[in-house]
């Protein structure tokens, strides 16, 4: 899918001859360029317009999470039928180990996790992992302290399709690799549970869990279902299910 900027604006004033010459730059290969402008001159709408005359991949970089929220927030509305993902580091809160040599005082580390940062963050990886092409990352600089290994990632990725001859038993297997965790409670973002021919797995990077139809050891069905109302709301003839932990590891490994 090609990026669209979605807006009742046009660009105006010094606006069209900037993306005219920002996105000439970037096609003839300039590593650096810079976009001046005061506060509330249109800059992250011009730089929308530049991704879609380029039709690029970009990742947009900000220095504190609070910019990058707002940014993340401006290219949603801006492309809202393209892949605007948010990255940045899961923390809420972060306390490093610390002594206090005149007072003897240790300080253990603590911290505190925000859910639903990593699953936007596992989203982010899902994304790019896909081979589209329209994903614009909003990203904070300090987004990669303590992120897994990209390629043992990639490695761990289920990929299933309709018709395909597996067991049951390989794929649930898989998904344990892939730190899926089986269930019988709560069906929670990260767990998969089983219910006869069928299994259900709750990706920790989106909303809908997939429902996968056995038939014996042939996959029957693959779809997307409504964990309230378990309406189906789209079938699928292949799947990518990614890891639902960023710190996934190859046996081998």
């Amino acid at each position: 899918m090609r990026f669209n900027v979605v807006s009742e604006y046009k660009p105006m004033g010094d606006q069209p001859e900037a993306i005219k010459q920002l996105s000439a730059g970037i096609e003839m290969g300039e590593r650096f360029q810079t976009l001046l402008g005061v506060t509330g001159s249109g800059k992250t709408f011009t730089m929308a317009n530049v991704i879609q005359e380029v039709q690029k991949p970009t990742l947009v970089l900000a220095h504190n999470k609070t910019l990058a929220a707002q940014l993340y927030a401006e290219f949603k509305q801006f492309f809202p039928n393209n892949a605007v993902e948010y990255f940045v580091s899961y923390y809420d809160y972060y306390q490093p180990e610390a002594y206090i040599p005149v007072s003897g005082l240790y300080i253990e580390k603590d911290l505190s996790i925000n859910e639903e940062l990593e699953k936007m963050r596992l989203s982010t990886t899902s994304s790019l992992l896909s081979g589209r092409r329209d994903i614009i990352v909003v990203a904070s600089v300090s987004c990669l302290y303590g992120i897994g290994n990209p390629v043992e990632f990639q490695k761990n990725v289920v990929s299933i399709k309709r018709g395909e001859m597996i067991s049951r038993t390989k794929l649930l297997h898989r998904l344990v690799q892939s730190l899926y965790a089986r269930t019988e409670a709560d069906f929670t973002p990260g767990t998969f549970r089983i219910k006869g021919d069928t299994v259900e797995v709750f990706p920790s990077y989106g909303d809908e869990p997939f429902r996968i139809h056995f038939f014996g050891d042939e996959i029957e069905e693959i779809e997307a279902f409504d964990k309230a109302s378990s309406k189906v709301l789209e079938k699928y003839d292949r799947l990518n299910i990614y890891p639902a932990n960023m710190f996934v590891t190859s046996p081998d490994v």
